[in-house]
């Protein structure tokens, strides 16, 4: 494994997000998403365990017509988020199995709040009808008030829970 490297500076990433998300758009028509990647899997799984329950569920249903799952756009994107993250971990010799936590709380108690912010986030994210990769950096870069609505909104929420868990970190 190589030496560990410093990471990138925000305004670099900044830049790189940038030109990944205009690319997206020039080369594909539509922005970035995440969240729909995680349905279109979630019906798949439920189409094969139970495929009368999924049909008959309006919502699963219309993600099923949409066709096999490696050709939806959002499922090869999430694909490559996850190689591409793995590779840069391993390339900056920063890969490793471990679980970061402040020194007030202990690991299950640490999987737990991440579980229920997962699910939280992504119960949202559907309600929202999109992640804040879709809704805030997609919509935001089309300048679509609903997205600018949101981005507020997400970013106030996390403050107000930064600031009621800030504790368990110290």
């Amino acid at each position: 494994m190589n030496a560990m490297r410093p990471y990138w500076s925000p305004y670099t990433a900044g830049v790189a997000l940038g030109a990944t998300l205009l690319l997206t758009y020039v080369l594909m028509g539509f922005g970035l998403g995440a969240s729909g990647a995680f349905t279109h899997v979630a019906a798949a799984l439920e189409g094969a365990v139970a495929p009368g329950r999924a049909q008959a569920n309006s919502y699963i249903a219309g993600y099923l017509e949409a066709g096999r799952l490696w050709a939806q756009w959002v499922v090869v994107e999430m694909a490559g988020v996850v190689v591409g993250g793995v590779l840069g971990a391993w390339s900056a010799g920063r890969f490793a199995w471990r679980l970061d936590r402040g020194a007030a709380i202990g690991g299950g108690r640490r999987l737990l709040f991440a579980f229920v912010g997962g699910a939280t986030v992504g119960f949202a994210s559907r309600i929202a009808q999109g992640c804040t990769s879709g809704l805030a950096l997609s919509g935001g870069a089309v300048l679509a008030p609903g997205a600018w609505a949101f981005l507020m909104a997400f970013m106030a929420g996390g403050f107000a829970m930064a600031w009621m868990v800030r504790r368990v970190w110290r």
